[in-house]
């Protein structure tokens, strides 16, 4: 079943158009695959299953990443996560790898599956030249998978590669964001971009996002998680629902009765922003710090037990591993990034929305379960609260040009 994402149901977040795919990889060279591992259902079996789980690649470009580098920067919001290889790119301004994203226990299979494949394509390193530093971002996504299994092999992490391209993304149930929870509802994978116009540079911003958090899910202002009686601090009305629904007065799905629970709150997120636009490692900071100001305007909060990670990268110009000893790279000026951030916080906003709105309904271990939220209810949710179909009775996205 092929789930919408939010521009297929009137759902118009911000001003700037999007790119013809809507998807981190309408920034040209990038790209991204997907490894889905899922098996087995019923009690936990540490270490056997059920496995709920996967992994996600994405490429800055097409080239030898380790030789030929993308300016690059990493912001920590809580830095309760396990990632990898974010400190050396906010030392020296570069990524060397591809970025993969995974569960959290799986972080160190990972790291050595993206070292093997480096290895590979440069055998030079550790040798003539100095090691490579893998990144690699995690969620917590224990409430559905076997994560003591450590499933995600160094086999997964390069079938990803191998489906990577620079086509339409996967979303929901794939890859890393298979056992993600989100405020409540089935997380998951998404992403979107915004294309600035000519007068504002005319760069392309894309994001993906690996959404596994708690929060009170906020759609174009509308407060759906508190609609549908799903959303942290709750008591009886808890992010932590069973499959069972009952339904409200207002005529849409409402949460049954369960005990508040610290966890539902917790598990990270991960985002990745993408711009063709020339910047720099200190203006790349400043945009990976935009992020959470969308994600915030999901009804994302951080919360004490959240790992939140946000990783940006150009892809204007590569920093080549052994160049000159003075390398001069031309950026965008200061005063020219507002209307950059405020294209990242409106992609980001999106991603996270849509990896909710893609996200299936999944059943893990021992029958735990996280409901894709219901495509109608939201519907009638944004209806009554007049968030649907902005851009028809708003000014135009076209009128930005």
């Amino acid at each position: 079943m092929n789930r919408p994402r939010v521009r297929d149901i009137g759902i118009d977040i911000g001003i700037f158009k999007t790119g013809s795919r809507n998807a981190i990889t309408d920034v040209g060279g990038v790209k991204v695959g997907h490894c889905t591992l899922i098996e087995g259902s019923g009690p936990l079996v540490p270490g056997v299953g059920p496995i709920r789980t996967g992994v996600t690649v994405i490429l800055p470009h097409d080239g030898n990443i380790f030789r030929e580098k993308a300016p690059a920067a990493s912001f920590v919001l809580n830095g309760f996560g396990k990632s990898a290889g974010l400190h050396q790119i906010n030392e020296l301004g570069t990524l060397e790898t591809p970025i993969a994203l995974t569960n959290t226990l799986n972080v160190p299979l990972v790291a050595d599956a993206l070292i093997e494949w480096s290895l590979a394509q440069s055998p030079e390193i550790g040798i003539s030249t100095g090691t490579v530093n893998p990144v690699v971002g995690d969620i917590n996504d224990g409430f559905l998978n076997d994560i003591q299994g450590r499933h995600v092999k160094k086999e997964h992490v390069f079938a990803a590669f191998g489906a990577a391209d620079g086509g339409p993304v996967g979303e929901g149930n794939v890859g890393g964001g298979v056992g993600c929870s989100c405020m409540g509802f089935k997380g998951g994978i998404g992403t979107s971009s915004r294309v600035l116009p000519a007068r504002l540079g005319g760069y392309t911003v894309g994001v993906l996002a690996q959404t596994n958090f708690g929060g009170m899910l906020t759609v174009n202002g509308a407060p759906v998680g508190r609609e549908l009686g799903v959303f942290d601090f709750g008591g009886a009305a808890t992010a932590e629902r069973s499959q069972t629904q009952e339904v409200s007065p207002a005529g849409v799905s409402a949460a049954p009765s369960q005990p508040d629970a610290a966890s539902a709150r917790d598990g990270s997120c991960m985002v990745v922003i993408a711009t063709d636009a020339p910047l720099d490692q200190r203006l790349l900071a400043r945009v990976t710090k935009r992020a959470g100001l969308g994600m915030a305007r999901s009804g994302f909060y951080s919360s004490n037990g959240s790992g939140d990670f946000f990783i940006a990268f150009s892809t204007a110009y590569r920093i080549p591993h052994s160049g000159a000893p003075i390398a001069i790279y031309p950026t965008v000026s200061n005063d020219a990034m507002s209307a950059i951030f405020a294209a990242v916080v409106e992609a980001t906003e999106e991603a996270a929305i849509n990896s909710l709105t893609t996200a299936e309904t999944m059943v893990g271990r021992d029958g735990n379960t996280r409901l894709g939220i219901d495509i109608d209810d939201l519907i009638h949710i944004l209806k009554k609260h007049d968030s649907l179909g902005w851009a028809q009775k708003l000014p135009p996205f076209g009128g930005l040009s």
